[in-house]
């Protein structure tokens, strides 16, 4: 160790040399699952696929998202590596976000989810709709 050094107790269990298992509730995968795996994050990545946008073109594309869970969501992305946030000294400050080769990487996976989703939705439809007559006819009959 380098002199004026000192061991810092870290974060053993991001740090530790365990395996990630997502099934462990302390693991940070599954957190990392939980943020890509949020409809406003999937949005904002595949959205951001597509090319760099601003803050209120993202706004405007990505329906019923607000200011503030928008904002949130991009610094998440941001911190994650995910999503790159760009900042030129215009009058006002323009700033604009585009994806990282690593969010690139997770774009053909939620791709592919979305692609499935919009396949299958009639189908989950008819399931649904068959569920609600079951559940209406057993309350029915008890």
């Amino acid at each position: 160790m380098q002199e004026g050094t000192f061991i810092a107790p870290g974060y053993p269990e991001e740090t530790g040399g365990r395996q990630p298992d997502v099934y462990a509730a302390n693991c940070p995968t599954r957190q990392l699952l939980d943020r890509i795996a949020d409809k406003w994050s999937v949005l904002i990545l595949t959205t951001l696929g597509g090319g760099e946008m601003r803050f209120n073109a993202l706004k405007r594309r990505i329906d019923g998202i607000s200011q503030k869970m928008l904002s949130q969501t991009l610094r998440s992305l941001e911190r994650d590596g995910l999503v790159a946030r760009h900042v030129v000294p215009t009058v006002p400050v323009t700033v604009s976000y585009a994806i990282t080769p690593l969010g690139s990487e997770l774009i053909e996976a939620l791709q592919a989810m979305i692609d499935w989703a919009e396949r299958r939705m009639a189908m989950v439809g008819e399931a649904q709709c068959a569920y609600d007559t079951r559940e209406r006819e057993r309350l029915i009959g008890a």
